[in-house]
């Protein structure tokens, strides 16, 4: 559990190379494709442009699996299909995977928070895709809820299928990283339901995500990367993914007993402390509020409650 991604580089499991920030985005006068961030923040590269015969989705595209990336690669190098920034809306990186899964309890310092014992196994839940939202969207507060809570958390994706993956192979099956925001209605999650998790977790709107999908050839090491909360401007939650119990190895081999795994599918990975529910006494999200996720080398999402 405890590898760096040095390791994993040094086994030639992540592989050196030119930063790669894939998106899906869509502009005044197309619908939902694909492109290459050329930064954060940065001009946009329009796939589809490039090659015609790539989807339009990202889900799609991940399918195509080596080959679909080499042709990403060559549209990066050509430097042509530049679209400016202020063309383009960002939408999800990826829209409709086939499963989203979240891992619970997997910061050491969140464990020392709840006054919790460090789970024995990861601990899995689920949100429905019907949460995923833009970078930028706003998340809908719903009235069902006065407890809604944030969780700014690294995120993982699925590029290639498998099943009982080994460890020494699990980053294989990895294709990048991206920001995640478990938005979670605590009320629904602690006291409702039968203290179930999966309703908390899921109302819509309640996955914001982005800015891109950074392969995993462009991240130096995902189990060492800041990761902050802030709302309102305010610094909230602040700490570093080398603080994950479980890593990302780890909970593939662990979820891939259960479930197959496929192309797009989105792996939460858990959240550090400063939520708002376990403060003192308890804050929680009001409609205008900004909750800003940010994750060294993988950007920054920003999204409005109303």
């Amino acid at each position: 559990q405890q590898s760096s991604g040095r390791n994993l580089v040094a086994s030639g499991l992540l592989q050196a190379g030119a930063t790669m920030r894939l998106v899906q985005f869509q502009t005044s006068s197309t619908g939902p494709r694909i492109g290459l961030e050329e930064k954060d923040g940065g001009n946009v590269i329009d796939l589809k442009a490039f090659d015609p015969s790539l989807p339009s989705s990202m889900r799609e595209f991940l399918e195509g699996g080596e080959a679909a990336l080499a042709v990403a690669r060559k549209a990066q190098k050509s430097g042509r299909h530049v679209l400016p920034r202020s063309e383009v809306t960002l939408l999800a990186p990826i829209t409709n995977p086939q499963k989203v899964i979240c891992v619970g309890l997997n910061y050491a310092d969140r464990c020392q928070e709840l006054n919790m014992k460090v789970p024995k196994e990861p601990v899995i839940f689920s949100k429905f895709t019907s949460t995923i939202i833009g970078p930028y969207d706003e998340i809908v507060h719903p009235p069902e809820s006065n407890e809604v809570d944030w969780e700014a958390e690294l995120a993982f994706v699925i590029g290639k299928k498998g099943k009982h993956i080994k460890e020494s192979a699990a980053m294989d099956h990895v294709v990048g990283f991206t920001v995640a925001h478990d938005v979670t209605a605590r009320d629904w999650q602690l006291k409702r339901n039968g203290q179930q998790w999966l309703l908390g977790k899921t109302f819509d709107t309640f996955c914001p995500m982005g800015p891109a999908i950074v392969t995993k050839d462009s991240v130096s090491d995902p189990h060492n990367l800041g990761i902050r909360c802030r709302v309102n401007g305010k610094l909230v939650q602040d700490s570093r993914t080398n603080q994950m119990m479980f890593k990302i190895h780890t909970l593939i081999a662990w979820i891939s007993q259960i479930v197959t795994l496929y192309p797009g599918d989105v792996v939460l990975t858990g959240t550090p402390p400063g939520s708002g529910a376990f403060q003192k006494p308890p804050v929680f999200l009001k409609r205008g509020d900004v909750v800003e996720c940010e994750i060294d080398e993988l950007g920054t999402i920003r999204n409005k409650v109303v």
